[in-house]
Parts: structure tokens; C-alpha cells; sequence
């Protein structure tokens, strides 16, 4: 009589692999998404800026920025007010709506500022948490004590 061996993995062998991917997971998960969080951040600073030049484009136009009411929608329609229609000279973005942050959020405008020393718009976004005035969003004003070359990435003033 013959015996029949079976061909397959142990509970054991399986245990070892499933072990060995957690471990490798552990190491190189952490990175990844670090990386992943500080792309997040430079892409929602690049559309802030973009954003800004936009804005200044809309300025020089229209001599002076939208108001909180109008937001950035007036980069991209025409004002209803007809005088003003005349200087328009939009949209004044290249997309076919305005960005959202990487977060799925609208970004954020005031016009007269609150923040900042100088006369431009607020642009923000509320960051990760989709909470405004929280330690994670990305603004395009200096904060108090903070160095030029720090990410604009907290929302006190």
C-alpha cells in the first residue's frame, strides 16, 4: 500500500510567512505614508500659490481683489455687475473649475484679510481634518515667529 503525501504549506510555514510581511510592513509602511502626508502638504501649497497668482492676474484687471462674498468663483465667472464685467478679463485659472486641496476640501478665501501684514487674500486650506484654525492647515500667510523657509502649515496668526 502506497501512502499518499500531501503537497501544501503548514500552519506553521504559514504562520512564519504571515509574520515576515508584517514585519516588512512595519518598516516600510510608515515611510510610505509619511511620504504620501508631505506630498499632500507641497501639492496644497502649490495650488495656494497658484491660486494667489490668479488672484493677482484678477487684481491688476479689475483693480482690486474679489471680496469674501464673490471667493474665488470670481476667477473663474464673470461678475454680474456689467461695469465691472468690462474689465474682466477671465477665467483666470487654467482648469475648468477651482482646485480642491488633496483632501477633497474647497479652499478657503477672505478678502479683507485677518491674517497676515500685507494687503492680499486669505487662501487656506483646512488640511487633513477638514477643520479650520487647526494645527494642520495650510495657509498662504507667515505666522508670528515663524522662519520664511517653513511651510506655511498652521492657521494662528
Amino acid at each position: 500500500m502506497r501512502t499518499v503525501r500531501r503537497r501544501g504549506f503548514t500552519l506553521v510555514e504559514v504562520l512564519v510567512v504571515m509574520v515576515i510581511l508584517v514585519l516588512l510592513f512595519s518598516i516600510v509602511g510608515p515611510r510610505i505614508l509619511g511620504s504620501q502626508q508631505k506630498a499632500n502638504i507641497k501639492k496644497a501649497q502649490i495650488d495656494i500659490g497658484s491660486i494667489g497668482g490668479a488672484l493677482e492676474l484678477y487684481a491688476l484687471d479689475n483693480r482690486g481683489f474679489p471680496n469674501t462674498e464673490e471667493g474665488l468663483e470670481a476667477l473663474m465667472e464673470a461678475p454680474a455687475d456689467e461695469q465691472r464685467t468690462r474689465n474682466w478679463d477671465g477665467p483666470y485659472m487654467d482648469a475648468e473649475d477651482l482646485p480642491i486641496d488633496p483632501w477633497g476640501n474647497e479652499y478657503r478665501y477672505i478678502y479683507p484679510n485677518e491674517h497676515g501684514r500685507r494687503d492680499f487674500p486669505n487662501i487656506w486650506s483646512p488640511g487633513k481634518d477638514s477643520e479650520d484654525s487647526t494645527d494642520d492647515d495650510i495657509v498662504n500667510w507667515k505666522q508670528q515667529g515663524e522662519l520664511p523657509s517653513e511651510p506655511l502649515a498652521s492657521n494662528d496668526d
